[in-house]
């Protein structure tokens, strides 16, 4: 929880307005200068703004302020919310680049755009802190220096970082699974040990081999001799 209370100037008002508290007491509470309090108390400063109660609004209790009132040394403690607020968070915006790395994106959105098709537009933006008009220019070869560009990688340039890098193509492997001839992968084991099946271990059967016709052989070597001694 916070230390400073809601609204410090409108708290202020009020505490000046409705207690007997010192300028320093309410300037303690109220993170503000205690010569900025006095002009709160003489209308130089913070005209025309309401009074916030802090009592209202949790901030103060009743008996806390008496406590104080009575001892110029003490100072007010801001009271416990029984309320737990979740942290907002911060939102990223583009990443920041400096002035002498610029002309290096161009360079570095084309070795994305060839070593890394899969990534979309917005991650490039979020690497390089770019526009979608230039990666479209860069995509397309219709960027005013595509000629003189060459892909050069982002992290050795200092636009980002490996880690950031790697997140980012991780996130599109996730998002873009591989085509199915590419994501074809080794048998189970259990496939692969298994004992081979009966019909599978057969081998076929071999043909009985065919029976000589020796008629037929005596035959033909009987004719080759009758022409030999012819």
């Amino acid at each position: 929880m916070s230390d400073q209370p809601l609204m410090p100037k409108a708290t202020a008002v009020w505490l000046v307005e409705n207690t007997a508290l010192s300028f320093d007491q309410i300037a303690d509470f109220c993170k503000l200068h205690p010569l900025e309090v006095k002009a709160i108390a003489d209308g130089d400063s913070a005209q025309g703004i309401k009074g916030l109660d802090p009592i209202l609004t949790g901030q103060l209790t009743r008996d806390e302020i008496e406590r104080v009132e009575g001892d110029a040394h003490a100072r007010l403690r801001l009271a416990q919310s029984k309320l737990r607020l979740p942290e907002a968070k911060r939102k990223r915006g583009p990443r920041y680049t400096p002035v002498s790395r610029r002309q290096d994106r161009p360079n570095a959105i084309l070795w994305l755009v060839r070593n890394h098709p899969e990534l979309k537009d917005s991650q490039i933006m979020r690497l390089v802190g770019t526009t979608k008009a230039t990666i479209a220019a860069i995509r397309e070869r219709t960027h005013w220096n595509a000629p003189n560009l060459n892909p050069l990688d982002p992290v050795t340039l200092g636009l980002c970082s490996q880690i950031d890098l790697d997140l980012e193509v991780s996130r599109a492997a996730k998002e873009k699974p591989l085509p199915a001839e590419q994501a074809v992968t080794l048998l189970p084991a259990d496939v692969t040990t298994a004992a081979p099946t009966t019909e599978a271990s057969e081998e076929p059967e071999k043909k009985p081999a065919e029976e000589l016709d020796v008629e037929a052989v005596f035959a033909r070597l009987k004719k080759i001799g009758g022409k030999q001694e012819e």
